[in-house]
């Protein structure tokens, strides 16, 4: 009586953990748990095709120096009016300042200057949507699984994100990203127009893919300092990988593409407390509370 009542359990269990994500294990989306990290700013080159910006400040070893942020405003992918306000902001930045960015003034990250900063992440699959907490200032993202974008998109910090599963790909698809003070493509502040559309694609890879891919792309743009990657001797856990496509007709010329690459984390980040905070970095700068049109209440 006993070891019936108890099979009947273990079937329904197992009936039910199945019927999460369908009745055909076979189907069953990547799994994409557990904390990912790297130990780089910026994002990797494609091997060819358009290239995202790139440090023009170097440190005395050859790698770039973030903390002076100077992007290549003469990468082919800017229209001249974003070239303009990419080489400006390098200049601010030259002479010790810094200019707003969501980082530094506490806003949301929206992509994919999301991948240009997040040193680490923490995705959670659900049936319908996947949260993404992200460490640095603990930041949050919510994307809809295989929905569509509304008719007239409200825009947003982080915009509207629906996502779908490929085989072994997560692919996640942003439009309405607003356009405010602290909205960016990158880290090195090229701007973003009300068209930005970004594609995300997320696939686990070999752990000393993923090693090669941090150490190559490190010794070109820098390590921050070893808060990101595990050790170097685990490399049979699986990577993750992140190919972005981003296109802007009023912000670039071409639509171009990029890399993270992630692997396992070694250890727990620490909690973080970051509120929205528009400083004035330097005189002139103030941009200002947020102020309603008319009161809520």
């Amino acid at each position: 009586m006993c070891k019936q009542a108890l099979v009947t359990c273990l079937g329904l269990v197992a009936l039910f953990t199945s019927s999460a994500w369908g009745a055909d294990t076979q189907n069953q989306p990547p799994d994409f748990s557990g904390l990912w990290g790297r130990n780089a700013f910026d994002l990797e080159p494609m091997p060819s095709g358009p290239q995202p910006l790139t440090n023009l400040k170097r440190r005395p070893d050859g790698t770039g120096n973030f903390q002076q942020l100077v992007g290549d405003y003469t990468n082919p992918i800017l229209k001249p009016e974003a070239a303009e306000i990419v080489k400006k902001r390098g200049e601010i930045s030259i002479s010790g300042r810094n200019f707003p960015d969501p980082s530094n003034s506490c806003g949301a990250y929206n992509p994919p200057y999301t991948f240009t900063m997040q040193l680490g992440f923490e995705m959670l699959q659900k049936q319908d949507q996947i949260t993404i907490l992200y460490n640095q200032d603990d930041q949050v993202r919510h994307i809809r699984l295989n929905g569509v974008h509304p008719a007239n998109v409200k825009p947003s910090a982080m915009g509207d994100s629906i996502g779908h599963y490929e085989g072994d790909t997560l692919v996640v698809d942003t439009v309405g990203i607003e356009v405010s003070p602290l909205s960016m493509t990158d880290h090195y502040g090229s701007p973003n127009s009300p068209a930005l559309h970004v594609v995300e694609r997320y696939r686990l890879i070999e752990g000393k893919a993923a090693k090669a891919a941090q150490e190559k792309f490190e010794k070109f743009i820098g390590s921050v300092g070893g808060v990101g990657a595990p050790p170097a001797d685990l490399v049979d856990v699986k990577g993750l990988q992140v190919e972005l496509t981003v296109e802007d007709p009023d912000v670039f010329t071409t639509p171009w593409s990029a890399l993270a690459t992630y692997r396992q984390r070694a250890r727990n980040w620490n909690e973080q407390v970051c509120a929205d905070n528009p400083i004035e970095h330097y005189a002139g700068e103030w941009q200002g509370l947020p102020k309603a049109d008319k009161p809520d209440f």
